[in-house]
């Protein structure tokens, strides 16, 4: 029997490696035989390697895994990965497709395993309603910003948003600060900006976002120098000109 292929495309180095591992772990007949880190990426390697299956992270940058698996078309069994589980209810009850949650749990990965296995026997689905259904229900639930996948260590993190004091810039990455810890992710302070409620977090300085209901008050040294004081944490976030006009009235 064939061994079967697959690719996986998802934009978190960590979080590729370690579904990577866990596959390994419980699927060890299955080929990875490449791995994206985004859309455009994957479509291109799906057409070098035509694998008999692809796990598609939904949000990913250029292409979407949605865009991916529309691209595919039939030629391949597909499973979504998401941070979301309201994408992975209804629209996965057809069977057309699995799915697996982040962050991804080996007994649930099993389970897949197990469906996989069986789905390899018959051709793969067209997931053209599919597509289109989870489509709809990402424009319905278009809105704010509600988690961030940071990392922590050798682990990807779901952090909720409404749980982090402050974002701000450090070389490549941005810092994700907690009341009690920190963690490292790739999406810039710019692109955070235009997915966070902007009533809820405010932009600072040039490489600072805060979170409003983790400040506890503003600390003007003098008419040049003003900082954010925290409820939670001991640092002083400095106040640029440009945004001083914001805290006139606390």
């Amino acid at each position: 029997m064939k061994m079967p292929t697959a690719i996986i495309a998802e934009d978190e180095p960590l979080m590729r490696e370690r579904l990577r591992e866990k596959l390994t772990q419980v699927w060890p007949e299955l080929a990875i035989v490449a791995q994206a880190e985004d859309g455009d990426e994957a479509l291109a390697l799906f057409e070098a390697h035509r694998p008999d299956i692809a796990f598609l992270d939904i949000r990913m940058p250029g292409r979407s895994g949605l865009d991916v698996a529309e691209a595919i078309g039939a030629r391949c069994h597909v499973v979504f990965i998401t941070a979301y589980d309201q994408y992975a209810l209804k629209a996965f009850e057809t069977g057309a497709a699995d799915y697996l949650l982040k962050p991804i749990e080996t007994d649930r990965l099993a389970l897949m395993v197990e469906r996989l296995t069986r789905k390899l026997a018959s051709a793969p689905a067209d997931l053209g309603n599919l597509v289109a259904q989870l489509r709809a229900t990402l424009r319905a639930d278009a809105g704010h910003m509600k988690w961030v996948k940071a990392a922590i260590g050798k682990q990807i993190k779901l952090i909720a948003v409404a749980d982090v004091a402050y974002f701000q810039s450090d070389t490549k990455y941005t810092r994700v600060v907690l009341a009690d810890g920190e963690a490292l992710i790739r999406t810039s302070l710019k692109e955070l900006l235009a997915d966070l409620d902007p009533k809820q977090f405010w932009q600072v300085h040039r490489g600072t976002i805060v979170n409003l209901d983790a400040v506890s008050g503003v600390l003007r040294e003098d008419a040049e120098r003003q900082f954010i004081l925290l409820k939670n944490r001991p640092e002083r976030l400095a106040i640029s000109r440009q945004f001083t006009h914001r805290f006139k009235q606390m």
